[in-house]
């Protein structure tokens, strides 16, 4: 088998229905195995009446995303493993697509595929490692020159919204570092595949188009990016050089306070609380624990 696709669940509602449903009309010859976090929205017991083919692995608990992934990974019997977020629905042949570039690029052990939102605008699918370069670089202008790239190409990091991974390579790294619950854990997982002498790949033409953060949303609300940041922060704590964490605290600070600011005199009181949170949690530091 080509590729086993996993889809880590927790309360994500019909959008799990419409993701699966990608899935199964994309003409891509897979296997879906979807992990259930202890869902209570009764999405995965839809999930089974409609697609009875998929796999569900039952964890018991929420253990977020790496350690649903790792256990979805255990089951799978693919030669590579695609992960896709249930709020996301890839595009008619996305998966192959993604798996073939993958597979002939020499050197490379992970790929991720490009993202667009409902409306098919375009979204970020791809990062930086060094903290200034992703908090300064990794934004709307820094990011206008990609926006136009459709060739596979070696980049940094990529999004685990839609991520495919060697099988081998998956289990030379020992799978996703599960001290990360949610955000973070991809980051870590392309850093430690270069430490090893695999690159990374961005394949813009195999799409996903990633809805709103239903599970994410759910969970941290309007601290969603205060908690991206903290995972982040996590990664700089455990992996990053000397003098990383601070620099990305220092930066983080400083940007989201601005923007913060920016955000009240605008009177855009979401965005202004959303920006705080992020400030705070870049001054009270991170932890590799």
């Amino acid at each position: 088998m080509r590729a086993s696709v996993i889809v880590v669940n927790w309360n994500a509602g019909a959008a799990l229905l419409d993701c699966l449903t990608s899935i199964a009309a994309g003409g891509d010859s897979t296997e879906t195995i979807l992990v259930d976090n202890a869902s209570t929205d009764g999405s995965t017991a839809a999930a089974r009446a409609r697609y009875p083919e998929v796999q569900v692995v039952e964890t018991g608990g929420n253990l977020g995303f790496a350690a649903g992934a790792n256990r979805g990974a255990s089951a799978a019997g693919g030669e590579f493993l695609v992960f896709l977020n249930p709020d996301a629905r890839v595009e008619p042949g996305a998966i192959a697509r993604l798996v073939d570039a993958l597979a002939a690029t020499p050197g490379a052990g992970i790929a991720g595929g490009g993202l667009v939102d409902a409306a098919g605008r375009w979204q970020p699918g791809a990062a930086r490692f060094h903290p200034v370069a992703h908090l300064l670089l990794d934004t709307t202008p820094g990011r206008l020159a990609s926006r136009g790239r459709r060739a596979p190409h070696v980049v940094d990091w990529v999004y685990g919204t839609f991520i495919a991974v060697r099988r081998d390579a998956f289990r030379q790294l020992g799978g996703f570092d599960e001290s990360y619950f949610l955000y973070g854990e991809d980051l870590d997982l392309c850093h430690r595949a270069l430490d090893l002498g695999l690159r990374t790949i961005h394949v813009p033409g195999a799409r996903a188009i990633h809805g709103a953060n239903v599970s994410a949303t759910q969970r941290f609300g309007l601290g969603r990016e205060a908690a991206v940041v903290k995972g982040e922060m996590r990664f700089y704590a455990r992996r990053g050089g000397a003098g990383q964490l601070g620099l990305f605290r220092a930066v983080g600070a400083c940007k989201f306070g601005t923007k913060a600011a920016l955000a009240t005199v605008l009177g855009r009181w979401q965005t202004a609380a959303a920006c705080a949170r992020v400030t705070r949690a870049c001054l009270a530091g991170g932890s590799a624990e």
